[in-house]
């Protein structure tokens, strides 16, 4: 049933949310950016200190605050009521049209020729909760295209045997991100950190407020393996470090 939904529907509802937010914290509600500032920080230092009590008050209480803070958006509001709007539509059209169970016989492209894919499964998962690390044994190796909310990402490089070229990205919200790369990798990484420190192979960055950073090994260019890393952080730390 959803994938009848139009993704230009989407887009649509999305881009109409955008500037609802947008007229609502110019014209209506300008606090309303300030309280979602305030209890996202709550939820990262509870998150940072949830092993102690305090940080678990801290955490649900940002959590309850910030959940009403967005549910009250006008532009949430109006995104949830069409969600549901098109959700109930596109079901009663598939109680009303018999069920189609045959492949399309044409693609976005149009065109009719389809080709012999392999289906690579990731040894990291998508995670929009909680930490992510990756074996202490040895794993094969897959490119890394990942993104989540909380918690931290580390990949250790040395379990794993990597190819001439490999890859790795990571968009997060709030969390740490560690790269531990072996001595003979070349590495290339861009990083854009909201707010944050850095460590890329002992180039040390201690205050990144709205920052990108590259780098590149002096023999990123030769023959040698490597991988490139592309990582975002709306707030944390990234370290690169070698083992």
């Amino acid at each position: 049933m959803f994938n009848r939904i139009s993704t230009n529907n989407i887009n649509w509802i999305l881009m109409i949310g955008v500037i609802l937010l947008i007229i609502e914290v110019v014209f209506y509600n300008k606090v309303l950016i300030f309280s979602v500032v305030i209890f996202g920080i709550m939820v990262y230092f509870g998150w940072r200190n949830f092993h102690r009590s305090l940080g678990k008050i801290l955490f649900w209480i940002g959590i309850v605050f910030l959940s009403f803070t967005i549910i009250n958006m006008m532009a949430v509001r109006f995104i949830i009521i069409i969600g549901l709007i098109l959700i109930l539509r596109e079901y009663y059209k598939s109680t009303k049209e018999p069920i189609n169970w045959q492949v399309p016989e044409h693609n976005w492209s149009g065109s009719e020729n389809t080709e012999a894919l392999l289906e690579m499964k990731p040894f990291m998962q998508q995670r929009i909760w909680g930490d992510q690390i990756t074996s202490e044994s040895a794993y094969e190796w897959h490119d890394v295209n990942i993104q989540g909310t909380f918690g931290d990402r580390v990949l250790d490089l040395s379990n794993t045997v990597l190819p001439d070229h490999s890859f790795i990205s990571i968009r997060h919200f709030i969390g740490n991100i560690e790269i531990y790369v072996p001595y003979e990798i070349e590495v290339s990484i861009q990083h854009s950190s909201l707010i944050g420190r850095a460590n890329i192979l002992g180039q040390y960055h201690m205050n990144l407020w709205n920052h990108q950073l590259s780098y590149q090994t002096a023999h990123y260019s030769s023959d040698k393996p490597r991988v490139k890393i592309i990582t975002s952080l709306m707030s944390g730390n990234i370290e690169v470090k070698r083992i």
